[in-house]
């Protein structure tokens, strides 16, 4: 049977951000699923919970049930698969996901209360993410580094970045591989390379490397692996 794919936005963002990113992964040949959630509203002990039952329900197919997460997203499904918890097999790939703590998101921890406002529930993880990676499902990180968006303005973040999160951010020991592409935060969703980094590692279970000169295919761009 097809594998399972679920998808999940990141932070200020609806299930609707995904569309680009859920098309390409379906003519990649995996049944694609979008989690919608509230970010900001809506508890994350919630937000894991619905999204542990709907892994199961997929898992009842006895096929493997992935995880794509951008940015939050990311941080969503490495949290969700460390939960106690009976999980189908799968792996999961993070999109710009600060797996190491967000220097953006420390920044607006610095107005106070106006930062409950924007970060949510979900406050805490993204200021400080995880130490390391241990989890037997494996993951891969695609980051980007066209430093183009609001974070870059809000906070001050070094070394090469995608406008939001820092391409340092999400080197978190453990990751079974890591690649750098040329685009910005927003722009994973929507990059075709991305998309078919997503569907070679989630069958792989490693990133497809630079071809030789000539080749057709994907091509990452400064991949490098984190194993």
């Amino acid at each position: 049977m097809t594998e399972h794919v679920i998808l999940l936005h990141g932070l200020w963002m609806r299930g609707f951000a995904l569309s680009m990113l859920h098309r390409r992964m379906i003519e990649q040949g995996f049944r694609v699923h979008r989690f919608d959630y509230m970010s900001v509203a809506t508890s994350q002990e919630r937000i894991l919970g619905r999204l542990l039952k709907h892994m199961q329900l997929l898992g009842e197919d006895a096929v493997p049930v992935h995880l794509v997460g951008h940015s939050l997203g990311g941080l969503l499904a490495l949290q969700v698969c460390q939960e106690e918890g009976a999980l189908p097999e799968g792996r999961i790939v993070c999109l710009g996901s600060p797996l190491m703590g967000s220097a953006a998101a420390r920044g607006f921890a610095r107005w106070g209360r106006g930062s409950e406002v924007l970060l949510g529930h979900n406050r805490e993880l993204l200021e400080k993410g995880f130490g390391q990676w241990s989890g037997t499902r494996e993951v891969g990180m695609i980051a980007g580094r066209s430093p183009i968006g609001l974070g870059a303005v809000l906070a001050s973040i070094e070394g090469e970045h995608d406008g939001t999160v820092a391409v340092e951010e999400t080197r978190l020991p453990g990751l079974a591989d890591h690649c750098v592409v040329d685009t910005s935060h927003t722009g994973l969703l929507f990059s075709t390379d991305v998309a078919q980094h997503c569907g070679h590692f989630l069958r792989q279970g490693a990133f497809a490397r630079a071809a030789a000169p000539g080749a057709t295919g994907p091509v990452s761009a400064d991949s490098v692996s984190s194993a």
